[in-house]
């Protein structure tokens, strides 16, 4: 086969090729969000509340906060908050590497930017797939987590991100 011959099957297939209609893609039963780890768990963050996927910023340490607040980043001119969110979760650290990739998320007052230890990108679920909440959520999990999802033995949390900002001990980030 020849390079046009190819061009001309992409582009053959290109236009029967007919993308996902909008109705589908919003069906009732399905829920799309952004999917990240944090330590052994995989968590998924609505759309709605997920602002923007950043890479780590360059963070300045706030004296006499948190150990999970790990300070303030400059983000195109605006100052957001930097949260360590398997120390919030676990009490462990991150580790912090070059090219991680963080959540710019919604919260009243001001958005802040949670360090995720793998991004994995949009995750699609449907009403089939939501099991009850494993045992395995515990502490501070079990009260941010609204509902799992089972998908091919791998279980995803929903990170209720709204509920988490709301959270007494998320909102008390001075020591």
């Amino acid at each position: 086969m020849s390079a046009f011959d190819l061009l001309l099957d992409y582009e053959r297939r290109s236009l029967a090729h007919q993308p996902g209609r909008p109705e589908l893609v919003e069906a009732p039963g399905h829920w799309r969000g952004v999917g990240f780890r944090i330590g052994k768990h995989r968590l998924v963050g609505a759309f709605g509340d997920v602002v923007e996927i950043i890479s780590l910023p360059a963070i300045t340490a706030v004296p006499g906060s948190q150990p999970w607040m790990l300070g303030l980043a400059n983000v195109r001119g605006s100052l957001y908050g930097v949260v360590d969110l398997k120390q919030f979760l676990e009490g462990e650290r991150s580790a912090v590497n070059e090219g991680q990739r963080c959540l710019l998320v919604k919260q009243p007052g001001g958005n802040v930017i949670l360090l995720t230890d793998e991004l994995y990108g949009q995750r699609s679920f449907n009403d089939a797939q939501v099991i009850e909440r494993p045992e395995s959520l515990e502490g501070r999990y079990a009260a941010v987590i609204a509902r799992t999802y089972r998908v091919a033995d791998v279980t995803w949390g929903v990170l209720d991100i709204p509920l988490l900002s709301r959270t007494p001990e998320f909102r008390q980030a001075a020591a």
